[in-house]
């Protein structure tokens, strides 16, 4: 065999487990095709996350008002557009040294299986006495008459000028996000929907307060539209043709209707491996109806997230378990979600809709903090929190979900008690910073 473990793909399903098995002396080579490492860090999150944060701080300015700050500053898209390439474009480099500086061969270029054991790539032949598949998902493209005049999310984070008038085919992470975006940069927006529910993994009444804040800011939402063509005008804008005579005239069309797993493309038929249209079938050891080969990451078929930190989590565990480490079948911590939209919503564990739907098992505490004075010190208004506890398990704290712009921390502060299953008498021995989210957060909790 040419390698001990020949991974498909660089992402973060690869990396993060690759690296520190490598240096255990096992012998890995890593096959990519595009950029090395993954979308997350050269054509999705990152790039999400530079062109997001003067949104945030301008939003945090604007509620700042008369309170300290005059003036709004004002966001220039070229600008900001530059320094997402400053910070993007190395990562491709930076992402392939990584892996080579573990002693890891990297080998660019496409990969489809020649059997259980064995890859092409450039017409190479490369054999391994295991493999994983960690190839990642891509941008879904809608199957409709003038589909090649829409762009997907890696062409948007890539968007040269902003449109004046922008037009988003879906309702998930994308599209909710891509449109706070474009809206604050100054572009007319117009949000195209199958059904009349936005960010469904999220609660439904954290959603509708941000499709509410998104609508005052002057974007447009047309629910339960299916978009049957579109066609390119004299003038270069584009029609959109729906049902029941409905048109719509826009300048730039971004499809963001989902995404799909890239296993299709990797002929594992030769292999045998199993896969259906969500993914590649795997047991909880990660592991394909064939023995030797694994897969990790968006590449799965599964419930859990098709996130980032899970994907990296899923990366580590198969490094332990070929380190020898770890035999047993994976086990899945308590996962955190985030959508960053403005306000953000953010949760963790039980879902808000799940335990209100339930209240015989399940006790929820909302809370507001409107009239938190920490919370106000940023004069941040609509702000909220849910706790949810379960019943049976002695009112042990089992969930959350927020609706703020320190969202994200403040999931973060209690995703530890969930997983760590802590009482209030154990976050009592806690001694935090004040004044901080963490220390307003363990006033709030009650006694479980």
């Amino acid at each position: 065999m040419d390698f001990d473990v020949l991974y498909l793909g660089s992402g973060q399903a690869t990396w993060n487990g690759a690296v520190p098995l490598a240096k255990t002396g096992v012998k890995i080579a890593v096959v990519e095709e595009s950029q090395y490492g993954g979308v997350c860090s050269n054509k999705g999150c990152n790039a999400k996350i530079i062109l997001d944060k003067p949104i945030e701080l301008v939003e945090k300015i604007k509620a700042l008002q008369g309170r300290g700050i005059d003036g709004v500053p004002s966001l220039n898209w070229k600008d900001l557009m530059a320094h997402k390439h400053e910070l993007i474009v190395p990562q491709d480099e930076h992402g392939q040294s990584r892996l080579t500086n573990a002693g890891i061969t990297t080998i660019s270029g496409h990969a489809e299986f020649v059997d259980a054991h064995t890859v092409k790539v450039n017409g190479k032949n490369y054999t391994a006495d295991k493999i994983v598949i960690a190839t990642g998902m891509r941008p879904h493209r809608l199957d409709i008459p003038g589909k090649e005049l829409f762009h997907d999310s890696t062409d948007f984070l890539s968007l040269p000028d902003m449109p004046k008038h922008m037009t988003i085919l879906g309702g998930g992470f994308v599209a909710i996000e891509f449109a706070t975006i474009a809206n604050a940069v100054g572009a007319q927006v117009d949000v195209i929907t199958r059904s009349n529910r936005l960010l469904r993994q999220f609660p439904a009444q954290y959603v509708a307060e941000v499709q509410a804040e998104l609508k005052d800011r002057g974007v447009r939402f047309i629910p339960d539209m299916e978009i049957k063509s579109a066609e390119k005008q004299a003038d270069d804008s584009l029609k959109l043709v729906g049902p029941h005579e409905f048109t719509l005239e826009t300048d730039y069309v971004l499809d963001a209707t989902g995404r799909i797993p890239n296993h299709d493309q990797l002929n594992l038929e030769a292999a045998g491996v199993k896969a259906n249209a969500r993914g590649i079938i795997v047991n909880d050891n990660l592991q394909t109806n064939v023995a030797n080969i694994y897969a990790a990451g968006d590449a799965l078929d599964k419930t859990t997230p098709k996130l980032t930190p899970t994907a990296a989590f899923e990366s580590r565990y198969l490094a332990a378990k070929f380190m020898g480490k770890n035999k047993g079948p994976i086990k899945y911590p308590v996962i955190s979600e985030i959508v960053f939209t403005s306000p953000r919503i953010a949760q963790v564990g039980v879902k808000l809709d799940e335990a209100l739907a339930d209240n015989e098992r399940y006790e929820v505490e909302q809370v507001s903090y409107d009239g938190d004075w920490f919370r106000q010190v940023e004069n941040e208004n609509g702000a909220k929190l849910a706790l949810i506890f379960d019943k049976q398990a002695g009112k042990r704290l089992v969930g959350a979900a927020e609706l703020s712009h320190e969202a994200d921390n403040t999931i973060n502060a209690i995703l530890p008690y969930i997983q760590m299953k802590m009482t209030r008498e154990q976050l009592n021995d806690l001694v935090y910073l004040f004044p901080s989210i963490e220390y307003t957060l363990q006033r709030r909790l009650p006694l479980v």
